[in-house]
């Protein structure tokens, strides 16, 4: 019976179209390549073919290419693949994290939940249009880092079966046996990174819905707003990420670590003395490095990417407080008056804007700039705005790993631990 919370592959369209385009094509095709990658697991049917077609791909097709193909005695060096064992066991070590967090999510969540698709039809227009629009985009992204690596793969397999033809270890008639063991491996090889990348790109579309909240959520400091409306906002946002960095802080972590140590045993096992590397032997290593690196560079740079964005609107609020004092007609009390005025006193009316022409680079967006905001003097009082730019400014919002921001000065520390730990390691095989 189908579990009734709804698994990674829900069926009900009525809630999708509401939220996700008129006809729903966004999410079916997404289904679709879930369908391909994941395997549905709405019921124990489904989700035992899951299981047999990951245990299959992920570890029974490499064992077997491993023994039934390897030709010490026979194959010449370049048909010997020494790296083969290492290439394995990263991408099996790799889709294993992936499958199972998508099972474990898939078991508590289900997609429409785990994606916030539930609460997007609550949000305005224009936000269900650019989430869709980036859920389009899904595919493109998985292609675009996923493609150029498989194609290469493709090549090498053509080539090592091809050229070692009167090398290589066959069963029954020749050509036939090449033909099936290499459309295996390549199988196994596809599936395995498309279910790593599949992971990446989910935290970036998650990720990404969040920064469209946060771009309609800044407007309100360029207008009368009550200083309630904008901590309880704010409050929705931060525990929105709090959400999402409790879902992905295991997965976030284990592949940060898995990739800097693939990495280092790459490094050694290229550099060692009289380590017989080329583009022949070494090939799978360097597009294996190239995947796993760019998985974590999409996970970590989604993660920073809204982290600066969270934080951005600290900035804007402490901005807004500023711009609102200065122009403010402070009674006893302590409260501006509640007369407007004529707009003469408002700020943006005394304020140089700059040449449009400015070049200010990438640094800029919407939430951190240098523009003054156009404060009218009886927006909030001053007290209100102190305590809501210091509660922003004691409870930073962002995706945290067990406690860690993950912000720009956190992914400098990162790079320069993988730094020392890489220059250590060349010390120790080349005598840097």
């Amino acid at each position: 019976m189908e579990d009734q919370r709804g698994s990674l592959l829900p069926m009900n369209k009525e809630n999708q179209n509401s939220y996700l385009g008129h006809d729903g094509a966004e999410f079916r095709n997404f289904r679709s390549y879930l369908r391909w990658v994941y395997v549905d697991q709405s019921n124990l049917c489904k989700a035992g073919l899951s299981w047999s077609v990951f245990f299959t791909l992920a570890f029974v097709v490499p064992i077997m290419s491993h023994f039934l193909l390897n030709c010490p005695n026979t194959c010449d060096a370049d048909h010997s693949r020494p790296y083969h064992i290492p290439v394995q066991i990263s991408l099996s070590v790799f889709a294993t994290l992936s499958f199972i967090s998508l099972s474990r999510w898939d078991r508590k969540y289900g997609l429409s939940k785990f994606l916030f698709l539930d609460k997007v039809s609550d949000e305005s227009l224009k936000i269900q249009q650019g989430y869709a629009q980036q859920m389009r985009g899904t595919m493109k992204v998985i292609l675009l880092w996923g493609l150029p690596c498989f194609i290469a793969e493709c090549a090498y397999k053509i080539w090592w079966y091809v050229s070692g033809t009167s090398q290589i270890p066959y069963y029954g008639e020749i050509n036939v046996s090449s033909i099936i063991l290499g459309t295996l491996e390549l199988c196994s090889w596809i599936y395995r990174t498309s279910i790593f990348f599949l992971v990446c790109v989910l935290f970036r579309l998650i990720c990404y819905l969040q920064i469209l909240r946060l771009d309609e959520f800044a407007p309100v400091f360029q207008r009368e707003t009550e200083v309630g409306t904008i901590l309880l906002e704010h409050l929705r946002i931060r525990r929105n990420l709090r959400i999402i960095s409790h879902r992905f802080r295991a997965f976030i972590l284990s592949s940060l670590l898995l990739v800097t140590a693939s990495q280092l045993i790459f490094l050694l096992m290229a550099t060692k003395p009289h380590a017989d590397v080329d583009i022949l032997k070494a090939g799978e290593l360097a597009l294996v490095s190239i995947t796993l690196v760019s998985g974590l560079f999409i996970l970590l740079r989604s993660a920073t990417k809204i982290t600066h964005k969270a934080q951005s609107i600290t900035g804007l609020a402490a901005k807004w407080h500023i711009c609102a004092t200065i122009n403010s007609f402070d009674n006893i009390d302590g409260e501006t008056p509640t007369t407007q005025r004529a707009s003469a006193q408002a700020m943006a009316a005394h304020i140089s804007w700059g040449s449009s022409d400015d070049e200010v680079g990438d640094e800029e967006d919407d939430l951190d700039n240098t523009k003054m905001l156009p404060i009218y003097s009886h927006t909030i009082s001053f007290h209100k705005r102190q305590a809501l730019v210091s509660y922003m400014e004691n409870n930073r919002a962002g995706i945290t790993v067990y406690g860690f921001m993950l912000d720009r000065t956190w992914l400098h520390s990162i790079f320069a631990i993988q730094l020392a730990l890489c220059l250590w390691l060349l010390n120790k095989t080349v005598g840097i």
